[in-house]
């Protein structure tokens, strides 16, 4: 006689087992993402370019399947807020959306539905994409055309050293320079006030010794260039490189 391989029923369940159900699920959850991963870094370790690609593969299908379930949950709960009670887009992100509706090929209903919109307010967003100024209902972020901070520095200095100097002048010096600015760009650079310099530190001294005597480390100075004379015939060459661009823009003395 072969003895019996114990049963479900024989297993004596607690009294309050239905008050750790909720409990469980989310143990439960926690044990098979630690087995997932251990499973994972094996297979990511492996000398095999076909249990490498594998392992990255179902993470990756992991992910996305996580990141969807966080989308629903946050489609869900963003749902029951009334429509006029949603916070707007902003310019920005209207045309994130429109650049996510291009990228994935969705129409206006689809896109809508993902982002809890109606198709109109993403047909009306395309008709005014083109518009301009301040009130346009899409927009960059930043201007497209806006210069690096160094730009509106060098416009400060020259208007600050050169007093002389108009805002037309420093344009067609800018220019020469390969800076293409417009007078009222200039005018508004200068009206700008001026960025302050970073502040510097003063060096902490010791304590123990005497700040009048302090004497100040030696920097060393640089080497002085030493002239090439030449002394006979093609002893010396010299090569320029300049830029000539065939179109403007560049400019090079």
């Amino acid at each position: 006689m072969t003895a019996r391989s114990p049963t479900t029923d024989a297993l004596p369940l607690p009294r309050d087992w239905p008050e750790g159900v909720r409990s469980s699920f989310v143990c439960a959850v926690g044990l098979a993402h630690s087995v997932i991963t251990f499973a994972r870094s094996w297979a990511l370790n492996s000398r095999l370019a076909r249990v490498r690609l594998a392992a990255e593969c179902d993470r990756i299908r992991s992910e996305v399947t996580l990141l969807n379930a966080e989308l629903e949950l946050l489609r869900a709960r963003f749902g029951r807020v009334p429509a006029r009670n949603r916070p707007h887009f902003s310019p920005p992100e209207r045309l994130a959306v429109l650049e996510l509706k291009a990228a994935r090929a969705w129409s206006a209903s689809q896109i809508a539905r993902r982002l809890l919109l109606a198709p109109g307010t993403v047909a009306a967003w395309l008709k005014r994409l083109d518009e301009q100024g301040e009130q346009a209902l899409v927009r960059v972020p930043v201007p497209v055309n806006r210069f690096p901070d160094f730009v509106a520095r060098l416009v400060q200095d020259l208007g600050g050293l050169l007093p002389t100097m108009g805002r037309r002048r420093i344009a067609d010096l800018l220019a020469r320079a390969g800076l293409d600015l417009s007078a009222s760009t200039v005018k508004r650079m200068r009206d700008v006030p001026p960025m302050p310099n970073e502040p510097t530190t003063p060096a902490v001294s010791d304590s123990t010794t005497d700040t009048t005597d302090t004497i100040a480390p030696m920097v060393p100075k640089p080497p002085k260039a030493q002239p090439v004379t030449a002394r006979a015939p093609h002893h010396t060459w010299h090569c320029d490189l300049t830029v000539v661009p065939i179109s403007s823009g560049l400019w090079a003395p």
